[in-house]
């Protein structure tokens, strides 16, 4: 792995653009492991973003039937094609935001730290059955963490109201190129049954979670313009905000199934529509 990174970077000297968050994942064992937890098979189409020099891409390509790899540095296109003959790999150039996902069962990502939270929101839109995703650690302890913690938030709260997520290692700086000035953690993440998820108004959570240290009756007034409410409006429902479901929790206490509740008591009462 060492020789072909030096390899590259001697053929193309590539500067790596700390805009898109590139650090690119070097060391062999943790790419080994990753595909690994992906328990990947020849039926099997992953969805890579971010590739940027290939030595996770050309791991996934000896696993699974096909691999789609979005990048949108143009550079490290130009380097894929090139370098790599795969025969089961498609680069797809740009914005992984913005370009339209090919149909995917599993993703295996070194995600570019910069859309960590939009990557991971759009993934659980889609249909999978399992993702191995690096993100930066402290992003991915909040991924995690459970109602009440410190790091509990709007993330936390929509991964868990969907799927199941668990941070199953940590990776220390030197396992990238260039070094990144923090560590990353590995994150598994299975959607529920749907009998198991629960959809949330993403208005009303976004609503909540602008004040997630203040009460729930309190953040939503806070947030009125988020319902869609205008200060006159917020006048005649104020004393139906106070009556919400778990009022006096704290936004960060609040499970999934509390905020459906309050969902279901807003729809009730006319103020969600």
């Amino acid at each position: 792995m060492r020789g072909r990174l030096l390899y590259l970077l001697s053929k193309y000297s590539p500067t790596p653009n700390r805009g898109l968050g590139q650090n690119f994942l070097v060391v062999q064992d943790v790419i080994e492991r990753s595909v690994e937890r992906a328990r990947l098979n020849p039926g099997d189409t992953v969805l890579e973003i971010g590739p940027g020099l290939g030595f996770l891409t050309s791991e996934l390509s000896t696993q699974a039937g096909k691999v789609y790899a979005i990048e949108r540095d143009p550079k490290m296109v130009e380097i894929l094609r090139r370098e790599y003959d795969w025969e089961n790999v498609e680069i797809i150039q740009g914005d992984a935001m913005r370009v339209e996902w090919p149909r995917f069962n599993k993703m295996v990502s070194n995600l570019p730290y910069q859309i960590s939270s939009p990557v991971t929101f759009k993934l659980l839109e889609r249909d999978f059955e399992r993702a191995v995703l690096m993100y930066q650690f402290e992003f991915a302890r909040r991924m995690i963490a459970k109602p009440g913690d410190r790091n509990y938030s709007r993330l936390s709260l929509m991964v868990q109201a969907r799927a199941k997520a668990e941070l199953v290692e940590r990776i220390g700086k030197g396992a990238f190129w260039p070094r990144p000035k923090v560590d990353s953690a590995v994150v598994v993440i299975e959607p529920k049954p749907p009998s198991e998820r629960i959809e949330l108004n993403e208005n009303l959570v976004r609503a909540l979670f602008q004040h997630r240290l203040s009460t729930v009756a309190s953040a939503l007034r806070k947030s009125h313009h988020m319902l869609g409410l205008d200060r006159g409006e917020l006048k005649a429902v104020r004393e139906v905000l106070g009556r919400v479901p778990h009022a006096g929790k704290r936004v960060f206490q609040l499970s999934p199934l509390d905020v459906l509740d309050i969902e279901q008591y807003l729809l009730s009462e006319g103020i969600l529509r």
